[in-house]
């Protein structure tokens, strides 16, 4: 009899075990293996995370992303024989059955690191011992299901720390400021307490339970021998973080517009360097701020061999509101000045119709439909070589060029090159073209300058790492990302090959490609830019460069390139407004030099094509040592032009910053007319100088009168408003 009632005693509870089991429904880890959307660089470094749908931040981790020492930590703390036990504890088990027993009330519930999963996996807000019996069910399926790897990672994702936080490196980055790879001792037992009660020891919010909570981990640790005893009372000394740190915002723009590509991606792995593209955003947000109020600057890295973009700064700062920073101004259609003239000269040299040493006149002159270019220093140099006339920006010169080209030819080169091309509306391409006379985004000005540093190939830009998985594919069944893989070329990120359209192309591909010039040609306009002028205080004959100013001083450009990368840099005002003194050379080309120095390296020459024609003017053809061209020159000297203020326009808004205290001259300007010239404002005559260009500082701000005279008595007037 005896024998019988014990075995009943062992049959029915298990009959009534398993039968709980049956009933339980499958387990579902959908809601678990939903994280936040992860931007990460080439190399697998986070960039930028976002928060879920729902307003949480729970970032992919593994245990191999996470210091050892807090492992330990965690193990010693929450669950000594996790590597051992099933999913439950019994010896755990039976502690807190006999305290229960005692104390008729669950005093501790026993829970292993596989439980409280269970119990994440599966909330539940009631204590209960039919929910304790329920998780120690789903811990023993958790781990036949993930094994201990899984289950592990799974904690380190969903672990509560207060506040929208989940996950040990979400709660890293959010109190610590960084990756949990490399954790104190003290750092590492504040983040295996915080769980404990999330809300209740925040440290944002309560850094002295925070402390107390931290310590007796560190005491707990030293006890079972994972520290030593110095070293808690040590860590016990550091100071507690008493504020959430923001989560990273690297390549802000690059990343929004990743996940509007693919939503459902929930790892995504960009072409972008993370050491270049925080230092290009820091220098970005630095020169905008020193050259004025309301600017913005953007730059983009592009790597020649393989199309990838290895920097992305679309403004001075994403988050500043001051400067429309999220705006993306590479995509922003904007006038390029002189910066297109390095592909009016391609397409002379392609054509035949010039060489880099052929002679053109720099004179005053007149095309037809009464189009008077001038230069930007309204000087003229005379009779001067293609060369000196590209290195210089003369107008003149590029605008006969072009003119000989065909302004149609030219813009259905830049167009068939890939370039999104925007011209006035309703109107042909005409001469102006050449200097500025569109609109184009800095993306494109970069492709086309990059299509120079490729022998006149331009690349499609790439930006997403193609075919690579996540760090290192997807866990088990539940979405868990693994340790970052090994391989790929770590020590040199900008030179890595990417198997992708980008890649360096063989002769039989070349003529599938869209081109901007013939390597010949390119390889001649890139020998010409190496010889640029530099700006004050920067080394000549490194890189290949170009400036430009749009009209009114509204967008400054640069973009340089040697055989490794093109870097293209943009300054303006991100509502188009006038800048008086936003000029390419002065404020956009010591970007370029210093971006380029941040990207380290030597710069690399491009190759000589073995068919280019290395001469002087003098031993060229005959036909090549003057500008050749089948129709006659329409030039004409321009007299009697009549004098005309070019800047400011009559009616317009200047903004000095001289509601913030700022002190600046508004440039003056005029076309036409008999020098010498005599600049007025409210009729008192303006100090500086007699020419057509002149600068005036305003005391105030308020509307003034800009008068100017030539020597003939000719004159024009103004009216604008200075603020």
């Amino acid at each position: 009899m005896a024998t019988a009632l014990f075995c009943l005693a062992i049959v029915l509870p298990a009959l009534a075990l398993w039968r709980f089991t049956e009933n339980l429904p499958l387990l579902d880890l959908t809601q678990a293996a939903r994280r936040s959307t992860v931007i990460l660089d080439r190399d697998g470094q986070l960039l930028r995370p976002f928060a879920t749908a729902d307003g949480r931040w729970r970032l992919p981790a593994t245990a191999g992303d996470v210091d050892p020492r807090y492992l330990a930590m965690l193990k010693a703390y929450e669950d000594r024989r996790f590597e051992e036990h099933p999913g439950i504890d019994p010896a755990a088990t039976l502690r807190a059955a006999w305290q229960w027993l005692a104390h008729r009330r669950i005093v501790s519930g026993g829970s292993t690191l596989s439980m409280q999963v269970a119990r994440l996996v599966e909330p539940r807000s009631e204590r209960s011992l039919v929910q304790k019996l329920r998780q120690m069910v789903r811990a023993i399926e958790l781990e036949r299901r993930l094994g201990k790897t899984g289950v592990l990672d799974l904690y380190l994702q969903l672990a509560p720390y207060g506040g929208p936080v989940e996950g040990v490196r979400a709660a890293s980055l959010a109190y610590l400021g960084r990756e949990p790879a490399r954790l104190s001792f003290a750092e590492s037992a504040l983040l295996v307490a915080l769980p404990q009660a999330p809300e209740a020891r925040r440290p944002d919010r309560f850094p002295a339970q925070a402390r107390r909570a931290r310590d007796r981990v560190l005491d707990i640790a030293a006890e079972r021998g994972v520290i030593g005893r110095a070293e808690a009372e040590t860590a016990k000394a550091e100071p507690v973080p008493s504020s959430r740190k923001p989560f990273p915002m690297l390549a802000a723009h690059a990343a929004e517009q990743a996940v509007a590509a693919d939503p459902e991606a929930r790892v995504q792995r960009l072409t972008l360097d993370k050491r270049l593209q925080a230092s290009l955003e820091t220098l970005a947000a630095e020169r905008a701020t020193a050259i004025g109020p309301a600017l913005s600057a953007a730059i983009l890295v592009v790597d020649n061999r393989t199309g990838a973009v290895l920097a992305h700064v679309g403004s001075a700062g994403y988050l500043d509101a001051a400067r429309a920073g999220a705006v993306d101004a590479t995509q922003a259609v904007r006038s390029p000045g002189s910066a297109l003239k390095p592909f009016v000269y391609a397409l002379a040299f392609e054509n035949g119709i010039a060489h880099p040493e052929t002679l053109l006149d720099d004179r005053p002159v007149r095309f037809a439909a009464s189009y008077a270019p001038e230069n930007f220093d309204l000087g003229f140099h005379g009779t001067v070589t293609a060369r000196y006339a590209l290195q210089q920006s003369l107008n003149v010169p590029a605008v006969d060029l072009l003119d000989a080209v065909g302004a149609a030819r030219f813009i259905a080169r830049l167009r068939g090159a890939g370039a999104q091309i925007l011209l006035p509306r309703d109107t042909a391409p005409g001469l102006p073209v050449a200097l500025g006379g569109l609109g184009i985004t800095l993306t494109d000005l970069a492709r086309l300058y990059a299509g120079l540093a490729r022998g006149g190939a331009v690349p499609d830009l790439v930006r997403r790492v193609p075919g690579s998985p996540p760090p290192c594919g997807e866990g088990p069944g539940v979405g868990v990302v693994q340790p970052d893989c090994e391989g790929g070329q770590r020590n040199h990120p900008h030179l890595q090959l990417l198997p992708t359209r980008g890649r360096r192309v063989t002769a039989d591909e070349h003529e599938a490609e869209r081109t901007i010039a013939d390597p010949v040609s390119a390889w001649y306009v890139a020998d010409i830019l190496r010889g640029a002028p530099p700006p004050e205080n920067a080394l000549s004959g490194r890189i290949a460069f170009k400036t430009g100013t749009s009209y009114g001083y509204r967008d400054a450009w640069a973009v340089g390139f040697d055989r490794r990368v093109t870097i293209a840099v943009w300054i303006g005002r991100p509502d188009g407004a006038s800048v008086p003194g936003l000029v390419g050379r002065a404020s956009a080309a010591p970007v370029l030099f210093d971006a380029f120095s941040r990207f380290g390296g030597e710069p690399e020459t491009l190759p000589r094509p073995h068919d280019a024609l290395v001469v002087a003017t003098a031993g060229l053809p005959p036909p090549l040592r003057h500008i050749r061209r089948d129709a006659p020159k329409t030039l004409e000297v321009t007299l009697g032009v009549p004098l005309k203020i070019a800047y400011p326009p009559d009616g317009s808004r200047v903004d000095l910053g001289l509601s913030e205290g700022a002190r600046a001259q508004l440039a003056l300007k005029a076309l036409g007319g008999q020098p010498p010239l005599t600049w007025m404002v409210d009729g008192l005559p303006v100090s500086e100088g007699m020419r057509r260009q002149a600068a005036w500082s305003p005391e105030g701000a308020g509307f003034a009168r800009i008068s100017v005279m030539d020597a003939s008595g000719a004159s024009d007037s103004v009216v604008v408003r200075i603020e």
